[in-house]
């Protein structure tokens, strides 16, 4: 089950970023197209509404920003300021831990539950997007499914870090695939030819 939640979760956030990506890129050729008169482009570009486009994103962005945040959580790649956590010993840093963790539960859960009754007030008074004229309450569903599942991460975290003491941690200097990469690269010329074997 954590699997798939996972699995989800990172779908997701990919199809986000990548369609808003392809969102702006297209608006961005058509403005450019626009402003040739050649062989009627121009026309054809102005003909070709993309005014959602901008709208689209913003609400991409708000949904991948809230589901990016918990998948932040999960992974370790949030920031934190642990100076004093670290200079603490073992048995109060373990406490503070536990207690932030609890904290951050505590907060999105709120978040979440307070913005449950945001949506179902805009759902209740029918409001609509200016542009693209969607049910405003399908925008404003990302607050409260987005600040769930971050504090099911942050309890996640809590009973994980409660059993092990062990938090997740994201190396930012990893990349992946990168390893057949780099070790390729520190090996000489030679030692390279005998990795891709003999060449006909």
């Amino acid at each position: 089950m954590s699997r798939l939640l996972d699995r989800l979760e990172e779908t997701l956030i990919a199809f986000l970023m990548a369609g808003a990506t392809l969102v702006i890129f297209m608006a961005v050729v058509q403005r450019y197209l626009s402003g040739i008169t050649a062989f009627g482009i121009q026309d054809a570009m102005i003909q070709l509404n993309v005014s959602w486009a901008q709208e689209l994103c913003i609400y991409m962005f708000v949904w991948m920003a809230k589901f990016g945040a918990a998948y932040g959580v999960r992974t370790g790649i949030h920031v934190g300021v642990d100076v004093l956590i670290n200079r603490l010993s073992d048995r109060y840093r373990y406490g503070f831990i536990l207690f932030g963790l609890a904290c951050g539960a505590l907060f999105t859960g709120t978040i979440g539950w307070m913005g449950y009754g945001l949506v179902r007030e805009v759902h209740e008074y029918g409001s609509t997007t200016e542009v693209l004229e969607w049910p405003q309450w399908i925008v404003y569903l990302a607050i409260p499914l987005g600040s769930a599942l971050m504090c099911f991460r942050f309890l996640q975290v809590l009973v994980s870090f409660a059993r092990t003491g062990a938090l997740p941690k994201h190396d930012h200097s990893h990349v992946d695939g990168m390893e057949d990469v780099l070790d390729d690269a520190n090996l000489v010329p030679q030692d390279l030819n005998q990795r891709k074997g003999p060449q006909a």
